[in-house]
C-alpha cells in the first residue's frame, strides 16, 4: 500500500484494513472535512483499497484526489442497485469537486389522448400519469410540442374545446374553419370521431404512411358518391401530411424511443448530447457542458446516465452510448424496474445506430467549440477586469450581494454568482433578514455577507471576487464580513452609481459608475464603453433583480398581515383570520385581552401576545411593521 503524505495516514490504513465485504457507498474527505468523491462499489473493501495501490497505470488525476484523502466513511447498502440511488443523492447533497455534477430542471412536455372520454381531444401535458390516458413524446421543447399540436389540429378535425365548453352548446370559430366537429352541439358520429382519433394516434407514432392510404381510398369514395365537398377537404389533408412527411426525418424503421448520448471531451471539459428519437423520428437534442472533470471517460458517462434518469426524465425502451460501460448491468437492471419495462442500453459500432452516435458526437464537438470559443472571450474581458482593478486572483468566479427593502419592511437579500463571465444560477442565494428589524442597510447587508461566506467557506466555494453595490460603506462592510469570517485572500470591490458627472455629446448628464477598491483613496472610474466596466454592471444589475423579484414576492404576501406576522405563533393564515374576524387592524389594535382570548384559533399565550405587541408599540410610537 502506497504510504500517503498526510497526517491520517495511520488512521486512514486501518480504516482501509476495516472495510467490509459488502455492497455500499464510499465517501472521500480531505482535512477540512469538504467531501471530494462519493462512489458505489459492489465490494467496498475491494473497490476503496484499490484507489490506495501504488501502480504505474494508476490516472495521474486518480492519484491527485488520493493525495488530498485524510477520510473516508461507508455507508453498506442491501445491493449493489441501492448503491447506485444512494450514491446518486450523496452527489446533489455535496457536489463533490472530483465527481460529474450537473442539474436539468427541465420537464419535457407530452400530448395527452384521454381515450376514456367519448370525444377525446390532444392537450399539453407537462408529467406522464397513470390515468387511462395515452402519452405522446416526450418532446425537446416546449415550442416542439406546439408547432406539433397546432399541425395536428390543422389535418385532423378533433374537438379543441375543453370539456367544461362542451356544456355551453354552442360551436367555436374551429367548427367555423372545418377543423373541429363541434361536437358540443352537433350530431357527430362516435365511430367517424374513433376513427380520427385513431388517425391521431398513428401520426404520433410515426405510421403516418398507413393514413395517408387510408385517407386516399376514404377520398376515392366520396368522389364516387358524389360528395365533391367532402372530397375535396379530404384531398387538402392528404396534402398537407404529404408536406409534413417531406419535412420529418426518419432514422430507424422500427418506431422505437430511443436516446442517443454521445460526447466530446478536452482535458476537463466535456460537452454531452443527446438525441430524442421518438417513434422511429428524430425529435430534438440535448446538450451538457460539464467542467473541471477529473475521472476517466466510462465513470463520467455512467454517473451521468445515472444522474440523468434519476431526475424523472422519460426513460425510453433504448440507450445507446459510445463505449461499453462496466456497470451497464446494474444501470439496466435500474431503469428496468424504475420504468417497469425492458429497458436496452448498447453501444453499436456499426450500422445506424452507429451512424446516430456519429451524429451525436459532431454536434457535441460543434458545440465545444463554440463555447471554448465564447469563454476565449470572456477570459479576454476577465483579464482586462483583473488588470484595470488591479485584483490578486484572475477572477473567474465573482460573486455579487445586494439589499432590497422599503424602509426596512420584508428585507431580503440576494447573491449571484457568475462563473467565466456566465451566470451560475446553481449558485445563486436569496436571504430573508433575521438580526435587523429597522432600516440600516448596512447591518442587512452584514447580516447577509457573514451568513454567506461561513458557510462558503466550509463548503470550500469562495469566489475570487465578491462585490457590493453601493460605495465606500458597503465596501467597508464587505471587508469586515471577510475579516469576522477569517476570510483572506478574496478580493473585493464596490460598484455605485454618481450623477451627473459625465456629460454626452448634447451635454445631457448621464450616470456614472464608481468602483470602489480596498486601499484606495479616490474610486476608479472606467470608460463607458469597457467591456470590463460592462461585466460588473451586468453582475450587479443582475443581484439587484434578483432581490427586488423576491421582495416583490414576499411583500405581496405580507402585505396585509405582515404586522400581525411580527408576533410570535401568527401565521399567514391566522393573521388572515384576526382581519376577517374584526375586520381592520385597528379593530385589532383596538380589542381587548378577553375578546382575543374568546377566539377559538388563538390560544390563551397567543392572544395575551397580540395584545402586548399593540400595548407596546403604542408605547413606544412607532409603527408595529418595524418591532
Amino acid at each position: 500500500m502506497e504510504k500517503q503524505n498526510n497526517p491520517l495516514s495511520t488512521g486512514l490504513a486501518e480504516k482501509l484494513a476495516q472495510l467490509p465485504p459488502l455492497p455500499g457507498v464510499y465517501v472521500m474527505k480531505d482535512r477540512a472535512g469538504t467531501v471530494l468523491y462519493v462512489g458505489k462499489a459492489k465490494r467496498l473493501k475491494n473497490r476503496v483499497r484499490s484507489y490506495f495501490q501504488s501502480s504505474p497505470d494508476q490516472p495521474v488525476k486518480t492519484r491527485v484526489l488520493v493525495g488530498k484523502v485524510t477520510d473516508i466513511e461507508t455507508i453498506v447498502t442491501q445491493s449493489e442497485k441501492e448503491a447506485l440511488i444512494l450514491e446518486n443523492t450523496l452527489i446533489k447533497k455535496y457536489r463533490p469537486r472530483f465527481n460529474v455534477t450537473f442539474r436539468d430542471d427541465k420537464n419535457y412536455p407530452y400530448l395527452r389522448l384521454p381515450l376514456k372520454e367519448d370525444y377525446p381531444t390532444l392537450t399539453i401535458a407537462r408529467q406522464a400519469k397513470k390515468d387511462g390516458s395515452q402519452y405522446f413524446g416526450p418532446f425537446a421543447s416546449a415550442q416542439a410540442v406546439r408547432e406539433t399540436l397546432k399541425l395536428i389540429n390543422q389535418i385532423f378535425p378533433l374537438r379543441k374545446c375543453h370539456t367544461r365548453r362542451m356544456q355551453k352548446k354552442r360551436p367555436c370559430i374551429y367548427y367555423q374553419l372545418g377543423q373541429c366537429p363541434a361536437p358540443c352541439c352537433c350530431m357527430v358520429d362516435p365511430s367517424e370521431y374513433r376513427n380520427t382519433v385513431k388517425e391521431v394516434q398513428l401520426f404520433l407514432q410515426g405510421r403516418s404512411r398507413e393514413i395517408l392510404s387510408s385517407l386516399q381510398k376514404k377520398m376515392e369514395l366520396e368522389s364516387q358518391s358524389r360528395h365533391f365537398e367532402q372530397a375535396a377537404h379530404t384531398r387538402d389533408r392528404i396534402r398537407a401530411l404529404g408536406k409534413t412527411l417531406e419535412r420529418q426525418a426518419m432514422v430507424s424503421l422500427d418506431f422505437t424511443d430511443r436516446d442517443v448520448f454521445s460526447f466530446y471531451r478536452e482535458e476537463g471539459g466535456m460537452e454531452i448530447v443527446v438525441l430524442f428519437i421518438r417513434s422511429g423520428r428524430l425529435s430534438g437534442s440535448r446538450s451538457f457542458s460539464l467542467h473541471r472533470l477529473q475521472l476517466p471517460d466510462e465513470e463520467i458517462l455512467s454517473s451521468f446516465i445515472s444522474q440523468y434518469y434519476q431526475e424523472g426524465k422519460f426513460i425510453p425502451r433504448e440507450i445507446i452510448l459510445p463505449l461499453h460501460l462496466k456497470d451497464r448491468g446494474l444501470l439496466q437492471e435500474w431503469l428496468c424496474e424504475t420504468k417497469g419495462e425492458r429497458v436496452i442500453i448498447s453501444a453499436p459500432a456499426r450500422g445506424a445506430k452507429h451512424a446516430l452516435l456519429k451524429m451525436a458526437a459532431q454536434n457535441a464537438e460543434l458545440l465545444f467549440r463554440r463555447e471554448a470559443a465564447e469563454k476565449q472571450s470572456s477570459a479576454d474581458i476577465l483579464g482586462l477586469l483583473q488588470e484595470k482593478l488591479g485584483l490578486k486572483n484572475f477572477p473567474s468566479r465573482i460573486e455579487c450581494a445586494d439589499i432590497s427593502n422599503i424602509m426596512g419592511t420584508s428585507a431580503v437579500g440576494s447573491l449571484v454568482l457568475f462563473e467565466d463571465g456566465n451566470p451560475g444560477k446553481n449558485g445563486y442565494r436569496r436571504f430573508r433578514i433575521r438580526t435587523v428589524q429597522q432600516a440600516d442597510d448596512y447591518a442587512m447587508m452584514y447580516e447577509v455577507l457573514t451568513r454567506h461566506l461561513a458557510r462558503a467557506r466550509a463548503h470550500g466555494t469562495l469566489p475570487d471576487l465578491i462585490m457590493v453595490d453601493g460605495g465606500k460603506g458597503q465596501l467597508g462592510v464587505l471587508l469586515k464580513a471577510l475579516q469576522d469570517t477569517g476570510i483572506s485572500g478574496v478580493d473585493a470591490v464596490a460598484l455605485a452609481k454618481a450623477r451627473g458627472n459625465v456629460h454626452g455629446a448634447a451635454g445631457d448628464c448621464r450616470d456614472e459608475e464608481k468602483i470602489f477598491i480596498p486601499q484606495r483613496k479616490d474610486p476608479l472610474i472606467l470608460a463607458q464603453r469597457s467591456p470590463a466596466l460592462h461585466l460588473l454592471q451586468r453582475i450587479r444589475d443582475e443581484a439587484h433583480r434578483f432581490a427586488i423579484t423576491y421582495h416583490k414576492h414576499l411583500k405581496k404576501t405580507r402585505d396585509l398581515t405582515s404586522p400581525l406576522q411580527a408576533i410570535r405563533g401568527i401565521g399567514a393564515k391566522t393573521a388572515q383570520k384576526l382581519l376577517t374576524h374584526f375586520g381592520s387592524m385597528e379593530n385589532i389594535r383596538r380589542a381587548s385581552r378577553q375578546e382575543l382570548s374568546a377566539l377559538p384559533f388563538l390560544s390563551k399565550k397567543t392572544a395575551a401576545d397580540v395584545y402586548d405587541f399593540f400595548r407596546r408599540d403604542n408605547k413606544s410610537g412607532g409603527d408595529p411593521r418595524q418591532s
